[in-house]
């Protein structure tokens, strides 16, 4: 599950994520990536929904759940795919 979040987390994001979090307690899958993108926001673009990301945020510090912050596009790339590079030795398969 890979979560991308910039001013605001959707009622069925939050849902999905829920979903994710439970299959992952019982499984140890699916893994969980959550970044927000750290960029500046103008305040009058900002609405009462932009407390539904410091919530959210605040529940995944609870459950002890790290995130990433990126800033833009290419960040984002860098950093997914070294995630990536950590997983792959789990997801290789020995020769039969």
């Amino acid at each position: 599950f890979v979560g991308l979040f910039h001013t605001k987390v959707g009622e069925y994001t939050n849902e999905e994520f829920l979903v994710a979090v439970k299959a992952f307690e019982n499984s140890d899958r699916p893994l969980i990536y959550t970044y927000f993108k750290d960029a500046p926001i103008s305040p009058s673009s900002l609405t009462t929904e932009f407390t539904t990301l410091l919530k959210f945020q605040e529940v995944l510090s609870k459950r002890g759940h790290f995130y990433q912050r990126y800033k833009d596009s290419n960040d984002l790339k860098h950093q997914f795919s070294e995630q990536l590079v950590k997983l792959l030795p789990q997801l290789k398969q020995p020769d039969t």
